[in-house]
């Protein structure tokens, strides 16, 4: 009896395509109150007066909260992931104090006896702001701190062929199909607060939460709900994650708060807005000697929650899967007065995707070199595993790719693709569109420690729960960790149910986040179904301790045509190869992948957060910022192997929710180029939306003109 390695079936997916599942927006409880919150409309002002009289006199309002409620410091949103003492003063308040510093900062919450109630408090609500000068943009922040990625001497490297550029990729986000939302239910007889609607790290927000508090974290129990996607931006500490339940404590009431879609666009974390100036060296044949240069990150108002990840990694993994004996990369972390930025699937990787493979392009142009043929020779072989990356600093961090036969990849995704005949289009006018091919590289880092738990409980009826830390962000984590659970005890799969995230479960959890979820919770199942065939007993509990990362790795190609008149850029195909070591479910890890590369499509070709030069936001709905359709995208693929097992784990395998992101944009900025060359357009920024490629090329005719 094996289920690891087949193809089941989702076995969350029938509940939630019933309508049976339970978000958090569902729930209700007897007494419930609904807040509402008032967020700044200017970037950047002192706070000089909040008047809250006549939004308290109307009916149903219970109470209206600001800084002064909530006490004489203001507690703020530590850093989750690589916190520097450095960094202390750049935390966020968890509602703005006597300053103001990005559009939709809290400034006040309400709490009413029904939502409508609550936001008609906000508007009657005085607020009083001084105006100051806004950083629109990072040429007018403040620098916070610089991370430095290093590997051999890369500065002191003179080589025959040497070429400089700058990139850039703007803001945007992920945008979930459920927003964020929380319901806290405080019992003061028993000193318990409950917070249902927890994602991503519960356990981590229970920390933070009971710090801000001031409780013990055995008097928080946070709920994981079913969540309608989370992608790094969704379960971070935000600042009504300590709102919420602060209000409820207060009142004494449970207390419910669901983002409307112009909170989630304006307050969940953004992300990706970064430019660079990147220099390559290398041999006249293409061997790559360095790669050197600086990145500026936008990082919005504030460092919060994990937010320090996407600078950190677009230094460390320039290099991506590619052997680069000399790195020196810098990544500026620049203040602004913008929302602020956290994760979002593949941080700072598709960036430095996009600044990598764009310039690598050009050399080999520049050198007269297949690209094809350029990239093969630079990637390390299966005997070079495993291959050291850079070290990134502060704090100190190497990283090496653990195994994997790279070139095996490469040559796959070609012969998939069909390259020998598609890059016979290259450049070519047919029916009134220009046609490019390119194809790339990449890595996908994966699991995260320090740590798993998970632990299994025999039942009478024959049944056996299975509960784990990692959480569920609909990526099918009820399925795989089934699958796994059932081949350890070698047991149905109908006897296995599978409970996690929530901290009532287990003493101690770390959830979801950098592609770790199987890696780490299915390793510590494995832990866990040892421990209860030795003891015979009716429970059992195991970890899974590791400190190495997973490396799954790939190739994708992409073949696009181009309307040089209206700037329109239609793919035609898509795709890509990724070995994510032993495959727990393909049908799954086929989902993920096709549903990374939309979700990168989107940011290629659509998605741009915005402001004016007052740090005003100007995509405030679905109107103005927008999103693939189930249309837009028709022929995309994705092949998914086994091959090369981790062997930093006992399952073998390696994350892959996020690979199939990370070529997305330096891919299709590729073809696109290509099909631009013979008009001389070279692209070097996203997105690629018709204006921008019209713009292009109304640049270039105006200099021929």
């Amino acid at each position: 009896m094996s289920f690891i390695g087949k193809p089941v079936e989702r076995i969350e997916d029938l509940r939630l395509l019933r309508g049976r599942g339970e978000y958090v927006d569902d729930l209700h409880r007897d007494g419930m109150l609904h807040a509402a919150i008032l967020r700044s409309p200017l970037a950047h002002g002192l706070i000089r007066s909040i008047n809250t009289l006549e939004a308290k006199k109307l009916p149903g309002v219970h109470a209206v909260f600001t800084a002064a409620d909530v006490g004489a410091v203001v507690p703020t949103i530590p850093l989750r992931l690589a916190p520097l003492p450095e960094l202390v003063p750049f935390e966020q308040p968890v509602i703005a104090d006597r300053k103001v510093r990005y559009v939709g900062e809290p400034v006040a919450l309400v709490v009413a006896e029904s939502l409508a109630q609550a936001e008609d408090a906000l508007e009657a609500i005085e607020l009083d702001i001084e105006p100051l000068p806004a950083a629109a943009d990072r040429h007018g922040g403040e620098l916070a701190i610089v991370y430095t990625a290093t590997k051999g001497d890369a500065l002191s490297i003179k080589a025959p062929y040497v070429r400089k550029e700058r990139f850039a990729v703007q803001r945007h986000t992920a945008v979930c199909l459920e927003p964020r939302g929380l319901l806290a239910d405080w019992d003061g007889a028993k000193t318990k607060m409950t917070v249902a609607g927890a994602a991503k790290v519960p356990f981590s927000t229970r920390r933070m939460l009971a710090k801000n508090m001031d409780l013990p974290e055995d008097c928080i129990d946070m709920i994981e709900q079913d969540v309608g996607g989370g992608f790094g931006v969704r379960g971070e500490f935000y600042p009504e994650d300590f709102l919420i339940p602060f209000a409820a404590r207060k009142l004494g009431r449970p207390v419910k708060w669901t983002e409307d879609r112009r909170e989630n666009l304006l307050a969940s974390n953004h992300s990706r807005e970064m430019d660079c100036e990147i220099e390559i060296a290398c041999h006249a044949d293409g061997t790559l000697l360095a790669l050197r240069g600086r990145a500026w990150v936008d990082m919005g108002a504030y460092f919060r929650a994990n937010g320090s990840i996407p600078p950190r990694n677009v230094a460390q993994f320039l290099s991506g899967p590619y052997r680069v004996p000399n790195i020196h990369m810098e990544a500026h972390a620049v203040l602004t007065n913008k929302t602020p930025v956290g994760t979002y699937r593949g941080p700072g990787r598709f960036e430095a995707d996009f600044f990598r493979e764009r310039l690598f392009d050009m050399a080999a142009k520049d050198l007269g070199i297949d690209p094809v043929e350029f990239r093969r020779r630079n990637l390390p072989k299966p005997a070079e595993m495993p291959y050291p990356l850079a070290t990134v600093s502060p704090p100190e961090k190497k990283e090496e790719l653990d195994s994997g036969n790279y070139q095996a990849a490469l040559d796959r995704c070609l012969l998939e693709f069909g390259w020998g005949e598609k890059q016979k289009l290259q450049g070519k006018l047919v029916a009134g569109r220009y046609h490019g091919v390119a194809v790339g590289c990449f890595i996908e880092g994966g699991a995260a420690g320090p740590r798993e738990n998970a632990r299994m409980v025999v039942h009478e009826d024959g049944f056996i729960s299975v509960y784990v830390g990692s959480a569920s962000v609909g990526q099918g984590l009820e399925t795989v960790c089934a699958q796994i659970a059932a081949d350890a005890l070698q047991l149905p799969i109908e006897k296995i149910r599978v409970f996690h995230g929530s901290t009532p479960y287990l003493k101690e959890g770390f959830g979801a986040f950098h592609s770790r979820s199987v890696v780490m919770g299915g390793s510590a199942i494995l832990d866990a179904a040892k421990n209860l065939k030795e003891k015979g007993g009716r429970s059992a509990e195991g970890t899974f301790a590791n400190h190495h990362h997973t490396y799954a790795y790939g190739a994708a190609a992409a073949h696009v045509a181009v309307d040089a008149r209206t700037g329109e850029v239609k793919l035609i195909d898509y795709l890509m190869v990724e070995d994510i070591g032993r495959v727990i479910n393909p049908l799954t890890a086929n989902g993920q992948a096709l549903g990374a590369v939309v979700q990168g499509l989107g940011g290629v070709f659509l998605e741009h957060l915005q402001y004016d030069e007052n740090g005003q936001f100007l995509t405030g709905s679905l109107a103005d910022y927008l999103l693939p359709l189930a249309s837009d995208f028709p022929n995309i693929r994705a092949i998914i192997t086994g091959d090369s097992p981790s062997p930093h784990n006992p399952l073998g395998a390696k994350g892959g929710g996020e690979g199939g992101i990370v070529p997305v944009g330096g891919v299709v900025a590729n073809a696109v180029a290509a099909a631009l060359a013979p008009l001389g357009a070279v692209p070097r920024a996203l997105p690629l939306s018709p204006p921008k490629i019209w713009e292009l090329l109304q640049g270039k005719r105006l200099k021929s003109g």
